[in-house]
């Protein structure tokens, strides 16, 4: 697949040496600032994204996609081509030594339009994604932008962009860092991190096997996750396996603390930890990296005009693939969010929102990496023994099953608390609360529920027909799969947010309960 690029060239305003006032700059041109900028390009906020490349960067990176992620690509159009084009799973097994301790299936549940998971490598991922910038007019994609400097006051931020032509500052509204680990917005924010910074270390091969080569039983056709604690062929440590898409695979080998970098990147001991694990030399070393992780935030996520988002703003482990997914879900929370503000559909509150829920999502994620990491690499000899204590009893029977953490694999936070959300009296035996992602479901006749979601807010009307001044309405059976998924009953009405998220519920319609709702969403006074 040939990777576009966005070179640099010098803008009018670099010539004239007169900013022109934008109302959104992002920085960062990877999966979360580009979600972001086709995001808000929908709601008609012009963008700018700035970054300090001109290309897609090297390597697999990020691999698995998870449902709801590909539901927020789905909304910008892209999310059929990388559901397509990558490796659909959704079954998961675990192994301890040569057995296996247990299995998991992610979607057991038929009638949705995203798999639970996709692979597909990050390279690939972000070349769709360029492309849908590209093509839409209402943002700028600026590549050799490197943010140097960074000034707000009451009424916007000036940003100080160093180009291959030299110096010159930007004016922008409002500017949102998606510039990754390394953030310079975050580091000229003076924001700090709180986590930790953990010191085994990990090697991730990407090989494509000869054809008619098989790694210890894994079928192609119906594609997995297999992670294995202490394998015979990796003693003392852990190894995962994902299929990924083009023929790849992707292995991750735990190296433990005290691993020689230097020697372990030699191309040849890579061959040899792999050609143990396949019982093979029938492949060939696509991409390697070594890698030591963080589970860690920063201490806000909005400082005035600036906000923070994926990496920048927050990093785990890779296990549970929740850094590009949560970074990919901080774009659709903040998007309509920023879009009614500048819009003067919302009020201020809605960014305190966004740092509320996305703090939430973070130590959520942090919490599970974290505990993985722990199960993955016990510190002590007691944790050891623990673990394999519970790997012994997992293969046996049911209530061990939980406790065996190879990392928790990403699910979307459930917003319980949020201040958007209007909470009723009435009782609900079933469905998401208010604050809770809203589920997908097939529609009568054609399409899916998740293609309604998105572009404002959704009223959902359970069994009868309703109409909402201003409000899309989507009436559905009062039986039947939705109605399932939702606790609905006939008469039942729920309300959606854009980013697919319950705003509020009820079992019988009344207008002026669903206006003050939608006013509390907005972040308007009630």
């Amino acid at each position: 697949m040939d990777l576009p690029r966005y070179p640099y060239h010098q803008t009018l305003e670099q010539r004239s040496g007169q900013p022109e006032r934008r109302p959104v700059v992002i920085v960062g041109a990877g999966p979360v600032g580009l979600t972001l900028a086709l995001d808000l390009a929908r709601r008609d906020v012009p963008v700018v994204v700035i970054d300090d490349s001109d290309r897609i960067g090297e390597g697999s990176r990020a691999v698995c996609w998870a449902k709801k992620t590909l539901e927020v690509f789905d909304r910008l159009g892209v999310g059929e081509p990388v559901a397509r084009e990558g490796v659909r799973w959704q079954r998961g097994r675990v192994f301890h030594g040569e057995h296996e301790a247990y299995a998991f299936d992610l979607l057991p549940e038929a009638h949705h339009k995203m798999p639970a998971m996709v692979n597909l490598q990050q390279d690939q991922v972000e070349a769709r994604l360029v492309r849908a910038v590209q093509l839409d007019p209402r943002i700028e994609l600026r590549g050799k932008h490197e943010l140097i400097g960074l000034e707000q006051d009451d009424e916007g931020v000036t940003l100080n962009v160093r180009t291959p032509d030299g110096l010159f500052d930007m004016r922008a509204d409002w500017v949102v860092g998606c510039d990754g680990a390394r953030s310079p917005t975050r580091t000229l924010l003076g924001l700090g991190f709180q986590g930790q910074v953990f010191e085994d270390r990990f090697l991730i091969a990407d090989v494509r096997l000869a054809t008619a080569v098989r790694p210890r039983g894994l079928d192609p056709a119906r594609p997995e996750r297999w992670f294995w604690f202490d394998p015979p062929f990796h003693r003392g440590q852990s190894v995962l396996l994902h299929a990924q898409a083009d023929g790849l695979w992707r292995i991750d080998f735990q190296l433990g603390r005290d691993a020689d970098v230097e020697a372990e990147r030699d191309p040849e001991r890579i061959k040899s930890r792999v050609a143990a694990m396949l019982g093979t030399h029938g492949f060939e070393l696509a991409w390697s990296s070594i890698y030591q992780f963080c589970c860690r935030r920063a201490e806000r996520f909005r400082v005035g005009r600036v906000l923070l988002a994926g990496d920048a703003a927050h990093q785990v482990s890779p296990f549970g693939a929740r850094g590009a997914n949560s970074g990919v879900q901080d774009a659709d929370n903040l998007g309509w969010k920023l879009a009614a503000v500048i819009q003067g559909e919302g009020g201020d509150v809605l960014l305190d929102s966004y740092e509320f829920e996305r703090l939430e999502a973070a130590d959520d994620n942090i919490g599970h990496s974290t505990r993985a990491t722990d199960f993955i690499s016990p510190k002590s000899a007691l944790s050891l023994r623990l673990r394999k204590a519970a790997l012994d009893l997992a293969a046996r029977t049911e209530f061990a099953k939980p406790l065996v953490n190879s990392g928790r694999l990403s699910m979307p936070t459930e917003h319980v608390d949020s201040p958007l959300s209007t909470v009723g009296a009435e009782a609900w035996t079933n469905g998401p609360a208010p604050g809770c992602p809203a589920p997908d479901a097939p529609l009568d006749g054609d399409g899916w529920l998740s293609e309604q979601f998105g572009k404002g807010f959704v009223l959902l009307a359970f069994g009868w027909f309703v109409e909402v001044p201003g409000l899309q309405v989507v009436t559905l059976p009062g039986e039947g799969i939705a109605a399932t998924r939702y606790g609905a009953r006939p008469g039942s009405v729920v309300l959606i947010r854009p980013d697919a998220v319950v705003a509020a519920r009820w079992h019988r319609f009344d207008a002026g309960a669903v206006a003050s709702a939608l006013a509390r969403a907005h972040g308007r006074p009630q």
